[in-house]
């Protein structure tokens, strides 16, 4: 037996379609045990989708404001969920912030959401900043999931989450391997932004498309597919190399859809390759065309989880991120993101 810890995680992914909370136990019979108790997803208002988007292009001093007032509007959250689920205990908050940019190759990564601010709003430890210290030691300070799923998952043989980009944690040589594979809803979405939609419910759009052959040889024929792992994607990387790609073709939307999400199809068959059990979890999972084509391209067998964890993985696994932290365990694993060694990473603020 082992302690019981009460935790709260918080995710915000790059497709921006809200806050993901968990409130989860962990400890039990076995070390890792965990259960999920109350979960929810806050959507953003357009005007804090509108700051977020366009955060990339503002003035240290005004992310430095942003950067708190993120914060704030997170730790007011967090106390909303609390009274809304009569939450007793909260032993640490673990929140991954809202990536701005994330360049290691650079030496520089930034998750706004001050700490300090959530801390004191809430009166609890915090843990938050769990890229920077990663990439000081040389890494690409993501992908952070896979220590989650060798403690929690072990069971399946790759982990693939489909959210902003699709990423895959898997063992190979009895080290875990984990990366981003290429973009998906960040791309998607955007488009389907262009006629006042949030996303392709299903895959539906996408499905009455056609493939444009010479756009979809170009998308596969990136530099960054070409790159061993460890690697990482960031929205720069989209801006720069997908986005003004896609439009020189001019293609109708569907189109544009259905090129891209076999892309995507493509990509991710490339990775898992082999036999064995795959864990789909993020946004994406929910595209039933998208699912359909990975598993036509595979001979993998495809297991899409309750909705709860489809949806909230990656929030309890910041939980679990920040109780590692707190108890003194590497919670970033060398073989994954390329740092000289293996480390607990994030800073803690006590309440």
């Amino acid at each position: 037996m082992m302690k019981t810890s009460y935790c709260i995680g918080i995710m915000s992914g790059t497709s921006l379609d809200g806050v993901d909370l968990v409130y989860v136990r962990f400890g039990g019979t076995e070390k890792y045990d965990y259960k999920i108790i109350h979960s929810n997803t806050y959507s953003y208002s357009k005007q804090w989708i509108l700051l977020l988007k366009s955060a990339f292009e503002k003035q240290p001093s005004e992310l430095k404001e942003l950067d708190k007032n993120y914060g704030v509007y997170i730790g007011n959250l967090v106390n909303d969920f609390i009274l809304e689920n009569k939450i007793k205990q909260v032993d640490l908050i673990a929140s991954h912030g809202h990536t701005v940019f994330h360049k290691p190759e650079e030496g520089y990564t930034l998750q706004i959401g001050s700490g300090t601010e959530i801390a004191k709003i809430t009166n609890s430890k915090v843990v938050f900043d769990f890229r920077t210290q990663d990439v000081n030691l040389g890494g690409q300070g993501a992908p952070l999931v896979p220590i989650g799923d060798v403690l929690l998952f072990a069971e399946f043989d790759y982990c693939l989450n489909l959210g902003g980009f699709a990423n895959i944690s898997f063992d190979e040589k009895d080290l875990r391997k984990a990366y981003d594979i290429c973009p998906v809803n960040i791309v998607m979405n955007f488009y389907m932004n262009k006629i006042d939609q949030e996303f392709d419910d299903r895959g539906k759009l996408a499905k009455t498309g056609k493939i444009d052959k010479t756009l979809l040889k170009k998308l596969n024929s990136d530099f960054y597919y070409q790159l061993t792992h460890p690697k990482s994607l960031g929205f720069e990387f989209v801006k720069k190399n997908v986005i003004p790609l896609i439009d020189s073709y001019e293609l109708e939307l569907k189109d544009i859809l259905r090129t891209f999400l076999e892309h995507v199809a493509f990509q991710v068959a490339q990775v898992i390759s082999k036999e064995g059990k795959v864990l789909v979890t993020g946004g994406g999972a929910y595209n039933d065309f998208l699912i359909e084509r990975i598993d036509q391209l595979t001979s993998v067998e495809l297991v899409i989880p309750t909705a709860e964890l489809l949806e909230f993985k990656e929030a309890l696994i910041f939980a679990l991120l920040g109780f590692l932290k707190v108890e003194g365990s590497n919670n970033c694993l060398k073989s994954v993101t390329g740092a000289t060694k293996d480390h607990s990473t994030g800073v803690v603020i006590e309440a």
